[in-house]
């Protein structure tokens, strides 16, 4: 693709994509940072991952004034073995300001998530920072059990997840109504105009259910979160530069440290401007880390990607884009237990 723009290494949305105006601004300005898909293998199978954590530990650590709290958004490990999740609290542990932790599919499937909730606690929570409700949710543990039935070992289930190739272990992203119940409770008694930051580890809109970019549950999530004017969803997974717009529901799509997935061949939002194919030969490029100012009316994402400074492609989005709302019935829609 042709038309790329050069921009600085650390860069913001143009202004269309990086304001959702608030009509409550938050009590006082604020940052937080945003890591999430290291992947991380031991030390002695792939050490590139484990650099790339270290270095998004150090910039976060640096950023002067201090980033109030860091969110990992999920897939801190790649098959879920204990080794791999503590090898990422290890390299973590740099940052010394608040961490709160939200599970990928990739933490969770070799042991049903038993080592990851001895570390962090529940997959999804919620607090209060000045002004703003933050809603953690966990978007990876509901998958239908289609394993027990075929007795696949722990290592045959966590390879099946690992795969992008929904099809293999099927469209496991889903909220569920526990979880729905429970988000609306959480929200029950907040403000409808007042700031609301939701982090997921997948999309919480129909982007590309065959790579699982979605959650099955996605229509409720979004009926749940109507009524309220200022809902912004922090997302990683898809380890690309993405944003999209559903009502009053703001996406941003997040880099991972580990790699860059290719875009979807449809169903990225129009109102993406596609980050850059990255340079496989450089390891660094297309990669990195976020941080995320709230002050005034206002949040701005700002991508410290590593690699390279040309980041966006000017030119039209591809004919064969298309909006991701729109309702594509699939067998996935009616297998899931409501």
């Amino acid at each position: 693709m042709t038309g790329a723009a050069t921009v600085a290494q650390t860069f913001a949305w143009w202004p269309l994509l990086n304001t959702i105006d608030v009509a409550y601004a938050a009590e006082e300005p604020f940052k937080f940072a945003w890591v999430s898909d290291t992947h991380l293998y031991p030390k002695s199978v792939n050490t590139r991952f484990v650099e790339k954590v270290q270095r998004a530990a150090r910039e976060v650590q640096a950023m002067s004034p201090p980033a109030d709290f860091m969110i990992f958004g999920g897939d801190l490990a790649q098959l879920g073995r204990a080794n791999e999740l503590e090898l990422g609290v290890e390299l973590l542990n740099e940052v010394k300001i608040r961490k709160v932790f939200i599970p990928g599919e990739h933490d969770w499937y070799y042991d049903m998530g038993a080592k990851w909730k001895q570390l962090f606690d529940k997959p999804n929570w919620t607090f209060d920072h000045k002004g703003v409700r933050f809603i953690g949710l966990d978007t990876v543990t509901h998958g239908p059990d289609y394993w027990t039935a075929r007795k696949m070992s722990p290592e045959e289930r966590m390879d099946h997840m690992a795969t992008l190739d929904g099809s293999v272990a099927g469209p496991w992203a889903g909220v569920g109504r526990d979880q729905l119940d429970w988000m609306q409770k959480t929200l029950a008694d907040w403000d409808k105009a007042r700031p609301v930051v939701i982090f997921s580890h997948n999309p919480l809109y129909e982007y590309y259910p065959p790579w699982n970019f979605w959650v099955r549950d996605w229509r409720e999530v979004n009926e749940v979160l109507k009524p309220y004017l200022n809902v912004t969803n922090i997302h990683g997974h898809v380890h690309q530069v993405l944003y999209n717009e559903i009502g009053t529901m703001r996406s941003i799509g997040m880099l991972a440290t580990s790699w860059p997935w290719p875009y979807a061949p449809e169903g990225v939002p129009k109102l993406t401007k596609p980050m850059i194919r990255a340079d496989p030969g450089d390891f660094y490029d297309g990669v990195g880390w976020e941080t995320l100012s709230m002050k005034n009316d206002r949040i701005e994402t700002e991508y410290i990607m590593w690699g390279r400074k040309e980041v966006f492609v000017q030119s039209p989005p591809d004919s064969s884009l298309s909006q991701p709302e729109i309702l594509r019935p699939r067998i996935a829609d009616q297998i899931w237990p409501y």
